[in-house]
C-alpha cells in the first residue's frame, strides 16, 4: 500500500441495494441490510488505511419518495446499527459526525443521533459523516439562508457560503466513489466537491469489497489534481 495515496476525505455514495436483492429475489430490505454490513466494513478499512474523513451519502431528501414500508425500515436499521454496531468503531476512535436537515428526522433517530455524536465527539482517528437526510442543494441554499437571516448587509461571497455549510471545519473531498454503475452525484455535496476526484465502479453496493476500494485508492493515486491551475508534465508546457 505505500504506493497508493490516500485521500484524506472520501466520500461514498452507496448505490445498488435494491438491485442487488431483487436479483436474488428478496426485499429491497434484504439489500439494505446487507448493504449496512458493508458499510460496518469500510469503516473499518478506511480507519485502517489512514483516511481522516470519511462521508456516507445514507438518506437522501429525495429518498422521503420511496414507499413508507421502505423509508421507515431504513431508519429503523438506522437506529439498530447506531445503538448496537456503531460502538464498536467508536471504541476503536472514530467520531461520528451527521450533516444534512438533521431536525427533520423522526425523534428517535434524533435521539440516537445526540447520543452517538457526544460519546465520540472526542475521539480523532477517523471523523465518520453520515449524510442523512441531506441534499447538496438544500445545503446551499440552508447556508444562503443563514447568512441573509444573520443580517448580513454584504455581497455574499463563496468564503462566507462555505463558513455557513453544514460541517465548515470538514475539509472537501479529495475522493467520491459511486456504486452500481450510475455516473451522477444525486445531489451529493454539490458544493464541496467542485474539485473532488470521481470514481466509479459497475459493483453494487453490497457486493463492494477492500480489493474495489484500495483499485479506487490506487486509481485516484494517478491523477494529478490541478485545481484549475496549469501545471507542467514531463515539459515546459503547461495543461490546457
Amino acid at each position: 500500500m505505500n504506493d497508493i495515496k490516500i485521500p484524506v476525505h472520501l466520500g461514498i455514495i452507496m448505490d445498488g441495494n435494491g438491485r442487488w436483492a431483487k436479483m436474488r429475489n428478496q426485499k429491497r430490505t434484504f439489500g439494505h441490510e446487507r448493504g449496512a454490513e458493508v458499510a460496518e466494513d469500510v469503516i473499518q478499512w478506511c480507519s485502517d488505511l489512514g483516511v481522516r474523513y470519511l462521508t456516507l451519502y445514507s438518506f437522501s431528501t429525495e429518498n422521503w419518495k420511496r414507499p413508507e414500508e421502505e423509508v421507515n425500515f431504513l431508519f429503523k436499521l438506522f437506529v439498530k446499527y447506531l445503538e448496537s454496531r456503531m460502538m464498536k468503531i467508536i471504541n476503536k476512535g472514530v467520531r461520528m459526525r451527521f450533516t444534512g436537515r438533521i431536525n427533520e428526522l423522526p425523534e428517535d433517530v434524533k435521539k440516537s443521533i445526540e447520543k452517538i455524536s457526544q460519546k465520540s465527539k472526542n475521539n480523532t482517528k477517523l471523523d465518520l459523516v453520515m449524510a442523512l437526510n441531506y441534499g447538496g442543494r438544500q445545503e446551499i441554499t440552508d447556508a444562503v439562508n443563514k447568512i441573509i437571516q444573520s443580517g448580513n448587509n454584504q455581497k455574499i461571497t463563496e468564503k462566507m457560503i462555505s463558513e455557513n455549510m453544514y460541517l465548515p471545519d470538514v475539509p472537501e473531498p479529495d475522493l467520491i466513489i459511486r456504486t452500481s454503475g450510475e455516473i451522477r452525484m444525486s445531489n451529493f455535496l454539490l458544493w464541496e466537491s467542485a474539485y473532488s476526484e470521481l470514481y466509479f465502479t459497475e459493483k453494487l453496493w453490497p457486493d463492494f469489497n477492500y480489493e474495489d476500494l484500495t483499485e479506487a485508492f490506487r486509481e485516484f493515486s494517478l491523477r494529478e489534481r490541478r485545481f484549475g491551475d496549469i501545471k507542467e508534465i514531463g515539459s515546459d508546457k503547461g495543461g490546457c
